[in-house]
């Protein structure tokens, strides 16, 4: 592994120092791109306009319609995160907008696939609704458009995905990647997009004169304006009309979704979860976000992006992945405490059985890579694995493990388990940096016709299905575009780090600070990287190391989390900060990322 520091702009150090921000996050800050402290602000006045997101304001008419003749809404959601706690955004939102009859359904992964199908459009036919909303989905579903709408249904899609050479024929599209949409944050999560079309939604309705921008009427919890004064953007609202809602009591829900589905961290997003975090810290999120931090054994109070990324998002993943998606939907639905507890722990058990299933499949595909090639030299230029035994619901978190170990895109097939699909494979592919992989799937489906049934996804994250008996040539064509995009040095594993850690910095109180900070995808957590004296070190629970060190001649202790091989007497180290507590004292312990030997 090569370790690279980043280039930290001094004249945007400073400019960031002089203005009031401590030092080292000052460096961290114009490390990441950060100019100013004005881009710091997390007033939700200084979000991107709704009106720039091409949709928004004919999804509101559409939508401020069928409310006026009250009719039926369905949502039909994704089985991950980020669908879920866009659907939990959808019902909550269109409820409090005055809406009367919310329903959604979630596509079951076995049973259904993934997005609107005509059978799911036949499903919310059945179910008697007029208006079929998608959300995280439906930039693809093109036949399942089409089905919806042949049986009378109204189409709202909302989506994030890239789109194909073919546009759905929905009555109005939400994406901001669809052609000519200028809004600038192409990386914000479906939940995001949902919620853009509420706070669009919302100014029609005042439009109309049903609200009227003033505060909730008293008794009603009020969180303070931010720190820079930010509040919700206020109009002028009409006589005789209701107090419009606080749709930022959704934002809780936006970030967790933002920050589990990894999209970048741009300025918007960052506010965006910004906002919910600060809103998830006061204690003001709904009791099914409540639970699933009591099941993991978080704090709200203490809430960081890592709690969302690595604690429940993998509960609310884990029901999509081996049960049904509803119990995740539905833990962030209840206002009911008590069955959001009970939720949260079905939940909790589901990730463990996940976990489980999760170490034996990534032990077998680990295995199944590492024979494609002989030890000591290079992996192929793209891994593809598969296994009648696979679990089709964790085939992309085991596509995950291996991309990290390995450094390259990554494909993990399961059978599929469907009625009469017996002879299809679905597959889970994850990819590294210079690599985007719907790109290369597309590019696969060209080169050899027929042999992806579907497919699509993001850059970094992408899925498909083929038949089995195209496995191989799958594997051939994907490892040809692989060699044709990759160079040696994109195939090097890199890791970008912050430098060392100046000594004074190594306090508890610092790793609160930079904890209680905005980071992710995109905008990376820092990681500092120096020599480091190893004192001593040993194996915990088999396959973690724990470590004994010195930094800058002071005793730390440290873990590096999957690593059994030992370590040199002085070796160059990147590292996370975080603070364990023992015998009621906290103390500084560094996390290892990786080592440059």
């Amino acid at each position: 592994m090569n370790l690279f520091t980043r280039d930290v702009p001094p004249r945007s150090a400073w400019a960031l120092e002089q203005a009031g921000i401590h030092p080292l996050l000052a460096r961290l800050y114009a490390a990441r791109g950060v100019l100013s402290k004005d881009e710091l602000d997390d007033a939700l006045n200084l979000l991107l306009p709704p009106a720039s997101m091409l949709g928004t304001h004919e999804a509101a008419k559409m939508l401020a319609d069928a409310i006026a003749q009250n009719k039926r809404l369905c949502i039909v959601a994704d089985y991950d995160c980020d669908g879920a706690t866009a659907c939990a955004v959808g019902v909550r939102g269109l409820r409090m907008l005055g809406a009367q009859n919310v329903s959604y359904l979630v596509p079951d992964r076995v049973v259904d696939g993934y997005g609107l199908t005509p059978p799911i459009a036949e499903r919310v036919h059945a179910q008697g609704a007029d208006v079929l909303i998608t959300v995280d989905n439906g930039i693809a579903s093109v036949a399942g458009v089409q089905a919806a709408q042949s049986l009378g249904l109204q189409v709202l899609v909302t989506d994030h995905h890239l789109p194909g050479s073919e546009l759905p024929t929905a009555e109005v599209i939400v994406n901001p990647n669809q052609p000519g949409c200028s809004f600038t944050s192409k990386s914000i999560a479906g939940v995001g997009v949902m919620f853009y079309v509420l706070l669009a939604l919302r100014a029609e309705l005042r439009q109309r004169g049903v609200f009227d921008a003033t505060e909730p009427a008293p008794g009603r919890p009020k969180l303070a304006s931010t720190p820079s004064g930010g509040s919700e953007p206020h109009e002028v609202g009409s006589v005789g009309a209701r107090p419009q809602p606080r749709l930022d009591a959704l934002l809780p829900l936006v970030a967790l979704g933002t920050v589990a589905d990894v999209v970048k961290l741009d300025a918007n997003n960052r506010r965006l979860v910004a906002q919910g975090l600060r809103r998830v810290r006061a204690g003001a999120l709904p009791p099914g976000m409540s639970a699933l931090m009591r099941a993991a054994s978080r704090e709200t109070a203490k809430a960081t992006t890592f709690d969302f990324g690595f604690a429940l998002g993998p509960r609310i993943n884990a029901a999509g992945r081996l049960a049904d998606m509803t119990l995740g939907i539905e833990c962030l639905l209840t206002d009911d405490a008590g069955r959001a507890d009970e939720l949260a722990k079905q939940l909790d058990a589901i990730n463990r059985e996940r976990r489980v299933i999760e170490g034996d499949m990534r032990e077998m595909a680990m295995e199944m890579a590492e024979s494609l090639f002989d030890e000591g030299d290079e992996p192929p230029p793209a891994i593809c694995v598969f296994d009648p035994d696979f679990h089709e619901g964790v085939v992309g978190i085991v596509a995950s493990r291996i991309k990290d170990k390995l450094h390259r895109p990554t494909f993990v097939f399961a059978a599929s388990s469907a009625p009469g699909k017996e002879h299809e494979l679905k597959g889970s592919g994850r990819s590294i940096a210079g690599f985007h992989l719907r790109d290369a799937l597309d590019l696969v489906a060209k080169r050899a016709p027929g042999v992806l049934l579907r497919f699509g996804g993001h850059a970094m994250a992408a899925g498909c299905t083929i038949a089995e008996e195209h496995l191989d040539v799958f594997e051939e064509t994907l490892n040809q575009v692989a060699m044709e995009w990759l160079d040696a040095s994109t195939l090097q594993r890199r890791l970008e780090t912050d430098g060392p850690l100046p000594a004074e910095y190594r306090r508890v109180d610092l790793v609160e600070m930079l904890h209680h900070e905005v980071w992710g995808q995109g905008f990376a957590p820092p990681v500092f990287c120096e020599e480091i004296e190893i004192v001593s070190q040993r194996l915990v629970g088999e396959k973690h190391l724990s470590l004994k060190m010195k930094h800058q001649g002071q005793p730390v202790d440290g873990i590096w989390f999957g690593r059994t091989e030992p370590l040199p007497a002085r070796v160059k180290l990147a590292y996370r900060l975080d603070a364990d507590e023992w015998q009621g004292q906290k103390r500084v312990r560094f996390l290892v990322e990786g080592a440059e030997i």
